[in-house]
């Protein structure tokens, strides 16, 4: 299988040891290797993909942390970088009844922050590969630069390149700069995964046909609509469908989106990397619903542990889950 590069930020997850607390009185949580691009690589590698990860950490004892639990489960971190001017990202959650999160970060900046485009070597793209990354790195200049030069490199090599914004606003000035940020970016993207909230977002408005037909003329392959428990709607130039996800007891919704992403490109993975073959799979109804009904339940599974790597599932758990269906 061709590799998948996953690009951003590694960082903790302190997650609580109970639900339906607010974060001013939560007791106690747990250390939990997170980030979204690691947690898609993770994803990715826990199903047997050929999974990278390339950012940035601190040169300190949680840095070592994510090293050392990316190797365990089978990531490649060649392209991890350890600096002792910041300190690795951490992150506080809180989670309510339904297992939905309220974040409080910690890093002004932190270590993924001042990942350099100078860092982002064209040596890891040979254009057979799928390129991933999301929007927290785009919101600090330096992180900015390295992941456009990642995705200018990917798209002039011609791998196939994966966004999920996953917004996390706190990062960011104002809205406007987000929007001002991302939409540029989105005609180098050939796979799209976003939260209806993150388009409506966007495009400020709550039109997602509307929406979805501005995408996909911007030259967007594959467009997917993410709903939570409600499942999600894609959307490719020739067809579209939508799926309900499977019912689950949620424990807790982090890491889910990006379990979701790393199903869905690993089933990519495994049909091609070449886009031009990818596209015609994109033609292919019965193909895309296959690898949405496989990402859906990724992403389900997900939902019903604490924690986002050690609860992302395996492709047995998934096999052994869809037997029960």
């Amino acid at each position: 299988m061709k590799k998948i590069i996953s690009l951003g930020e590694a960082l903790i997850d302190f997650i609580p040891t109970e639900n339906g607390f607010s974060l001013t009185k939560v007791d106690m949580f747990k250390k939990n290797p997170g980030g979204a691009p690691a947690n898609v690589a993770v994803a990715v590698a826990k199903l047997g993909g050929n999974s990278y990860f390339a950012g940035k950490v601190g040169d300190d004892s949680f840095g070592h942390f994510l090293n050392d639990c990316l190797k365990d489960y089978q990531v490649n971190t060649d392209y991890l970088l350890f600096t002792k001017e910041a300190k690795t990202a951490l992150a506080f959650v809180s989670l309510n009844e339904t297992g939905e999160r309220d974040f409080q970060f910690y890093g002004s900046p932190s270590a993924d922050m001042i990942f350099s485009a100078e860092e982002v070597d064209d040596s890891w793209f040979t254009g057979d590969e799928i390129f991933h990354f999301c929007s927290n790195s785009l919101s600090y200049p330096v992180s900015r630069q390295a992941t456009e030069k990642g995705m200018e490199v990917a798209k002039q090599k011609g791998a196939f390149i994966s966004f999920d914004p996953n917004i996390r606003f706190p990062f960011w000035t104002n809205d406007e700069d987000i929007r001002a940020t991302i939409l540029p970016l989105l005609p180098s993207v050939d796979f799209l995964k976003i939260s209806e909230e993150e388009l409506s977002f966007l495009f400020k408005e709550d039109n997602e046909p509307k929406s979805v037909e501005k995408l996909l003329n911007l030259g967007i392959s594959l467009i997917v609509v993410t709903k939570g428990s409600q499942g999600c709607s894609y959307y490719t130039r020739s067809i579209s469908n939508d799926l309900s996800a499977p019912v689950v007891k949620t424990i807790d919704t982090t890491g889910a989106g990006d379990a979701f992403v790393g199903g869905l490109l690993y089933q990519l993975a495994l049909l091609t990397t070449q886009k031009e073959n990818i596209d015609e799979f994109l033609r292919d109804g019965e193909t895309l619903n296959h690898i949405l009904k496989f990402a859906n339940v990724c992403g389900a599974i997900t939902t019903t542990a604490r924690g986002a790597m050690t609860a992302l599932p395996s492709e047995e758990s998934i096999n052994k889950f869809l037997q029960l269906q």
